[in-house]
Order: C-alpha cells, then sequence, then structure tokens
C-alpha cells in the first residue's frame, strides 16, 4: 500500500565483527529505548499527575514519531509497540522482558538483513 520505506537496517561490509557489532547496537538501542521511553516517561508522566492511559498514549505516540522514518506502517507499528509495552510496564513494573524482547527484535532486523541481502528478491 506503500504505507512503509525500504530501510537497510545495517550496512557494514563483511567482517567478523559485523555480526557482534550489530548485537551490539540492538541491545543499547533497546535499552535506551525502553528505558528512556517506556520507565522514565511513564514514571514522571505520572509523577506529574497524568493518568495512565494518558501517559501510555504519549509515550507511545512519542515512540511511533520517531520511527517515522521508517515510513507510516513503521510509525503505526511502534505506536502498537509502544502500547503493549508501556502498558506491560505498567502492570508489572519489570524493565528487562521489554529490552529483551526490543533487542531480540532488532537483532533479527540487523542480523537477518545481512544474512538475506541479496538471497531474496524484496529485501533491497
Amino acid at each position: 500500500a506503500g504505507l512503509n520505506l525500504t530501510v537497510a537496517p545495517s550496512v557494514l561490509a563483511d567482517y567478523w565483527w559485523r555480526v557482534p557489532t550489530e548485537v551490539l547496537w540492538a541491545v543499547a538501542n533497546s535499552g535506551a529505548e525502553e528505558i528512556l521511553v517506556v520507565a522514565y516517561i511513564l514514571t514522571r508522566l505520572r509523577q506529574l499527575g497524568w493518568s495512565e492511559n494518558s501517559s501510555l498514549f504519549a509515550s507511545a505516540v512519542l515512540r511511533g514519531s520517531y520511527h517515522l522514518y521508517q515510513g507510516l506502517g513503521g510509525g503505526f507499528g511502534n505506536v502498537v509497540m509502544g502500547l503493549v509495552f508501556g502498558r506491560y510496564w505498567q502492570r508489572t513494573g519489570r524493565l528487562w522482558p521489554l529490552v529483551i524482547a526490543h533487542a531480540l527484535i532488532d537483532t533479527v532486523a540487523f542480523v537477518g538483513y545481512q544474512a538475506l541481502r541479496g538471497h531474496v528478491s524484496w529485501l533491497p
């Protein structure tokens, strides 16, 4: 439908350190994003008197907005991810499962792109 853009998640050359570097990027990205956008933002908005639903919506829209470089589909998908991850944080207060899940998603995207690029027609 033309809602997504083609984004190359990694353009590292084929060296032995490519996969470990991509995994470290995935872990760093997921840690930073979940700590700031989920744990910090939701906690701070709650301290400022925002309702659970309002703070959840604001956090999810923030997450989706900075993923708009992926197109509308990527932005919307990240809003949904923000709603799910944010609600999980609100209910449990547990952050590690979110960091691990996000790191796995990014690792599959980074390493999977390198492994499949040139072997499937739908990847540039």
